[in-house]
């Protein structure tokens, strides 16, 4: 049998997701500056992370593209998209240790100042193409700020989850973060027996067995972007999504319980 085709990775609009990055990122700025100590003390409900940490968190995330176009360009480019949502979780935990070492650093405002006269000054000339040397491989910048958009938006929403700030997901951020995480789930399973419909952002097919070729698939998948990015995530569970109908699946292969988080 032949090696299985290679998917091709989706492009994106380099200035698009540049302006989603400063705009999500000020948009937590706007929302972070309100918090009071009481609420930066609360559980993140992130492992044992505090919402100080989460908030943390999120400066490292945008600072890193700075801190690596502050450093020489790599030879070559070693991760792509989405391999990226899979190569993650074998950091978390020097993740976390730099997380919690950042928020004891400074106050939160001082630390979205310093990031966002950084981030909007380094980015100013830099070119999609420029290849940056990043904790897990190297990327080219503009797929790295694709990942940032996932950073800015799944984080923003566990904000709004923690303390109930109604962050606002910039909808450029939010197509990004969507996009990008369908994907994983697509070379997570290849295939072209599932349809999986994220309206109005994405569709992906996955999943071994027969392939459709005309008309409605046998087996569809559908949801709502936020929902989506919960479930891709490990935020929230296949079976409890489906039973409150925030999940709508049909066939005998569309059942991705198995499937999910395609990144933790």
């Amino acid at each position: 049998m032949p090696p299985a085709k290679k998917r091709k990775q989706r492009g994106y609009d380099s200035e698009k997701t540049r302006t989603a990055v400063l705009t999500q990122f000020a948009h937590v700025r706007e929302a972070v500056a309100a918090l009071t100590p009481d609420q930066l003390a609360l559980p993140a409900g992130l492992g044992d992370w505090t919402v100080r940490e989460l908030t943390a968190h999120l400066c490292m995330g945008v600072e890193s593209v700075s801190r690596a176009l502050e450093q020489p360009a790599p030879p070559a480019v070693e991760l792509g998209l989405p391999e990226w949502a899979f190569a993650t979780a074998a950091v978390a935990v020097p993740i976390s240790d730099d997380v919690k070492a950042y928020a004891a650093s400074a106050e939160p405002a001082e630390l979205f100042e310093r990031t966002a006269a950084r981030i909007t000054d380094l980015l100013k000339d830099a070119p999609p193409e420029r290849l940056i040397a990043i904790r897990v491989g190297a990327m080219r910048l503009g797929d790295f700020l694709v990942t940032r958009t996932v950073e800015l938006v799944v984080h923003s929403d566990d904000l709004n989850r923690a303390v109930g700030l109604g962050i606002p997901l910039d909808r450029q951020a939010l197509a990004a973060c969507t996009r990008l995480l369908a994907d994983a789930l697509a070379a997570k399973a290849p295939g072209a027996s599932t349809e999986v419909r994220i309206p109005p952002y994405a569709v992906v097919q996955c999943v071994e067995g027969p392939r459709h070729t005309r008309g409605t698939p046998p087996n569809v998948v559908e949801t709502d972007p936020v929902t989506w990015l919960r479930l891709a995530t490990g935020r929230a569970a296949w079976a409890e999504a489906l039973a409150a109908a925030q999940v709508s699946a049909s066939g005998e292969r569309a059942d991705l319980g198995g499937l999910l988080p395609v990144m933790s």
